[in-house]
């Protein structure tokens, strides 16, 4: 059985016990978090699509850490102008554990 949700304007195929690394939440460490955007449930061989959600379905999951991604160096040069700036980035991210899907 698997189901795929959206959250943090991105798209996850998810699964019972699966580990994600999703934009990050504003949801304290430990606690459960419901994704209620369910785009689609694959259950026994059948897949239910909704339009655009599937009614009463609800994958809930257990937030395990937040933290940050790896740096990302953000260049900018011109050629010939001595224009040149580097910038660091380090995206935020919330670690959490797929629990039960419902549908």
């Amino acid at each position: 059985m698997y189901a795929i949700i959206e959250t943090g304007g991105k798209q996850y195929k998810v699964a019972e016990g699966d580990v994600l690394f999703i934009e990050k939440l504003e949801v304290a460490e430990g606690d459960a978090v419901a994704f209620d955007q369910v785009l689609a449930v694959s259950k026994d061989g059948s897949l239910v699509v909704g339009e655009p959600l599937v009614v009463g379905a609800k994958v809930t999951a257990k937030v395990e850490k937040h933290g940050k991604d790896r740096k990302i160096i953000v260049y900018k040069y011109k050629a010939k102008k001595n224009y040149r700036r580097k910038q660091g980035h380090r995206q935020p991210y919330t670690k959490v554990v797929i629990e039960k899907i419902e549908a």
